[in-house]
């Protein structure tokens, strides 16, 4: 069985949109792409490369950030390491409308009962990329395996965020953790499968 991990850079007020670039991602009117790059360092270089030059993996995505990425990854160099990786290996879009994959090796899964066949199957596990809208459908199906959460030292105001409308109560354990030197707290959470733990004050 594959295991479903996500990986994100989120603002400290849980905003994920456009990390990479200003026109990464402007719908919204979002103006503040590009805000991850003042804070790189050796740690979040090195966690980046982890889980996106590590292990095999296929990417599973939404359709707004497969429409973003389809464009953009053939056209880099085959000597960028990241469009290597991303253009041969198996792509998977979870969208409930009709998509014409013009990305090599592209596939859609109609909804989560495709996907939760495909993640029974042996194989790479999937790696979610961008994709703000899976989120609340994993954890509501109970398919998330592991989510790597890169927080950055910045507030934003606005933009997609990574826990948005329809995201359930869901319990987390941290697994591993480390803070780079400009201040970046990289954390793995995986789902105990409970609810959020509650109490009254003694």
């Amino acid at each position: 069985m594959r295991k479903i991990i996500g990986a994100v850079f989120v603002s400290l007020d849980g905003v994920m949109q456009a990390p990479g670039g200003p026109e990464e991602d402007c719908s919204g009117g979002f103006e503040l792409g590009g805000w991850i790059w003042a804070y790189s360092d050796d740690v979040t270089r090195e966690a980046v490369r982890g889980y996106l030059l590590g292990a095999p993996y296929a990417l599973l995505l939404g359709r707004k950030t497969y429409e973003i990425f389809a464009p953009y990854w053939p056209q880099m160099p085959p000597e960028n390491p990241i469009a290597a990786r991303f253009n041969p290996t198996a792509k998977y879009v979870l969208s409930s409308r009709d998509l014409t994959p013009t990305w090599h090796n592209s596939h859609r899964l109609p909804n989560l009962d495709a996907l939760r066949k495909l993640k029974a199957t042996e194989g790479p596990d999937l790696l979610v990329q961008g994709s703000s809208t899976l989120y609340p459908q994993l954890l509501k199906a109970g398919l998330l395996d592991r989510l790597i959460v890169q927080t950055y030292p910045v507030v934003l105001g606005q933009g997609k965020r990574l826990f948005g409308e329809g995201t359930p109560p869901v319990g987390l354990k941290l697994v591993g953790s480390v803070v780079s030197t400009t201040g970046v707290v990289i954390a793995t959470y995986e789902p105990t499968g409970h609810k959020p733990q509650t109490s009254t004050v003694p």
